[in-house]
């Protein structure tokens, strides 16, 4: 049985966890490592403090769930978070719903310390990324400012995020335009093409997420 992107990223994360200890920082501002991995426990084995992440007014529910798993240590945490929990322990929700979650948490984990390179997927898990980010495009660039292309560089392929005259084009590796689009500034040989005030925008935009 083939095993998912979404759980072999979950199991990479959580072994660089271990790897790297509690402490290790992460692209997540204030977040160390085992504050990465509270919260992923948290979106996924508390429902109210899962909505919470999402739902402001539901916030309290976030905070209190995380001090509960905060005070555990981080290798009981990971194990807990090795095998996926609620709806997400359905394949089809995981896949869905996990796939870019531990693409992007996976690399805030990497890329927190010093030195970090890109890695290099395995083409076919670039092409099963780029096909989600196809069909996601409109939520996932939902922030962008004005008109936007998406091009891998590989490939050459590309994708509409937001319509529009005079787009700003971005191409390069898949992984470092999902890190991009999720507000990631710690990206690698991105090319950005247009009018320079878009591409300025672009840049300069909250894309956080």
């Amino acid at each position: 049985m083939t095993v998912s992107l979404a759980r072999r990223e979950r199991a990479a994360l959580c072994d660089l966890a271990v790897e790297v200890g509690a402490e290790s920082p992460t692209l997540c501002s204030g977040w160390t490592a085992k504050d990465l991995v509270v919260h992923l426990l948290v979106r996924e084995r508390s429902p109210l403090g899962g909505a919470g992440i999402v739902v402001s007014p539901l916030s309290g529910f976030t905070r209190r769930a995380s001090e509960r798993y905060g005070e555990r240590d981080l290798d009981a945490l990971v194990e807990r978070l090795r095998s996926p929990g609620g709806m997400f322990a359905i394949p089809v929700v995981d896949k869905a719903a996990n796939t870019f979650e531990y693409v992007v948490h996976h690399e805030d984990l990497r890329r927190g310390r010093p030195g970090w390179e890109p890695r290099g997927l395995d083409p076919a898990d670039a092409d099963e990324l780029w096909t989600q980010l196809r069909k996601g495009v409109a939520f996932v660039g939902r922030k962008l400012p004005g008109p936007t292309v998406l091009r891998r560089a590989d490939t050459g392929d590309s994708v509409v995020a937001k319509k529009g005259a005079a787009p700003v084009v971005i191409t390069g590796d898949v992984v470092e335009i999902i890190l991009f689009l999720f507000g990631r500034e710690a990206t690698r040989d991105l090319a950005f093409e247009g009018p320079d005030e878009a591409i300025d925008a672009v840049r300069a935009a909250d894309l956080g997420a």
